[in-house]
């Protein structure tokens, strides 16, 4: 990586470049606003090749940056803002070189980054969030900063490779990286190209970073599967069913992670989540061999957190799957069975509480229209004795 010689003397931790300060057009002197594009005066020294400095920590730094390095870059001319020039981030003040020289080539870099922060002040501020920024002002000098990720001079876009994000996670987390080349996810985009396959930002985020520990993220993780496996649109380029969410959600296990991330994320839930089963960074499909779910293995998945678990317990889930004729027949029948019993129970109950009601209310009814006194009974004999009229 290539980063200009532009020491300050200050801690790594404390940021000294704010605004550059550069000449202005009056010949006054100014707070730049608008990128200088001026490389020119920079360039006569840091543009030949095999110009170095050894630091204390015995690394060498490498001060060679040609121009097309920088015009090339998100800064360069491709820049809707204007291209930058050398002063728009080191500052018009930086030479001559009076500072002494760095302590290591780590404190340079993390000093190199704050730079960036003048600028790019909203992703500074998520950054400070993100389990790297707490890192390093935890003492920890390895947690990544801008440049690690971004690179200095020859910063280039991402928004259309996220395979580059993925790569860039590998230089540090390595293992991780492995693992994810192997799995469907990193097959899917580092070998086949495809965009759409989830890279270590789809699921960690960018500069925001949480520590994927905490049972918040574990309880919410079945989440982050779904804003792929629950997409229809998505999820039917590749003939995956979209009902893998919602019969997890029907499940035990998803049932009471979902009880615990709607009343309080933050307490941990010992239940299964997406991840458990099928993997984290290792995920293949179900019927390959090296699947955490595949049926050779899926006893030893499950033995994980039922370590009593027998031969046949695995027989006992139906899995992603709703019960149809061809898969779990039997389930299916049972289940038709209780769809048909219970609605026909419920019925047939609020049938005859409805006709008990009816006729209560028929016969109050009734009452209600015959309210005059009767009469007595031998009148009513009398009125209707044929002998008696006569």
């Amino acid at each position: 990586m290539v980063i200009i010689a532009l020491w300050p003397s200050s801690s790594p931790s404390q940021s000294v470049f704010k605004h550059p300060v550069v000449e202005a057009q009056d010949g006054g002197s100014g707070t730049a606003k608008q990128p200088t594009g001026n490389n020119a005066y920079c360039a006569v020294c840091h543009s030949q090749e095999g110009r170095a400095v050894e630091l204390a920590d015995g690394l060498t730094l490498d001060l060679h940056v040609t121009p097309d390095m920088i015009a090339d870059s998100v800064h360069g001319t491709s820049n809707p803002e204007g291209v930058l020039g050398c002063v728009d981030c080191h500052g018009a003040d930086a030479f001559p070189h009076d500072d002494p020289l760095p302590e290591s080539g780590r404190a340079f870099t993390i000093q190199m980054s704050q730079i960036c922060t003048d600028c790019h002040v909203d992703q500074a501020q998520d950054n400070l969030d993100g389990v790297h920024a707490q890192g390093l002002a935890n003492g920890n000098l390895r947690a990544a900063v801008c440049v690690d990720c971004h690179g200095a001079h020859d910063v280039q876009p991402i928004q259309d490779h996220p395979e580059l994000a993925a790569q860039t996670c590998g230089t540090c987390h390595t293992s991780i990286f492995d693992e994810y080349k192997e799995s469907i996810h990193g097959e899917a985009l580092l070998v086949n190209g495809d965009t759409n396959a989830p890279t270590c930002t789809t699921c960690h985020g960018v500069h925001g970073i949480n520590t994927p520990t905490t049972a918040q993220f574990r309880n919410r993780s079945p989440e982050l599967c779904a804003d792929c496996h629950a997409d229809k649109d998505l999820m039917a380029k590749y003939d995956i069913n979209t009902n893998v969410f919602d019969t997890y959600l029907n499940d035990f296990h998803g049932t009471t992670v979902a009880m615990f991330e709607q009343d309080d994320p933050d307490v941990a839930s010992n239940k299964a989540v997406c991840y458990d089963c099928h993997g984290v960074h290792n995920i293949t499909p179900a019927d390959d061999s090296k699947s955490q779910v595949a049926k050779e293995n899926l006893l030893a998945t499950c033995q994980q957190c039922h370590p009593n678990a027998s031969s046949d317990f695995p027989d006992a889930w139906v899995g992603h799957f709703e019960p149809s004729r061809d898969r779990h027949p039997l389930v299916f029948v049972v289940d038709l069975f209780y769809k048909i019993l219970i609605p026909g129970v419920i019925g047939g109950f609020a049938f005859l509480v409805g006709t008990d009601i009816f006729a209560r209310a028929r016969h109050i009814g009734g009452g209600k229209k015959d309210k005059g006194p009767r009469a007595p009974d031998s009148d009513v004999l009398a009125k209707s004795d044929p002998k008696k009229e006569g």
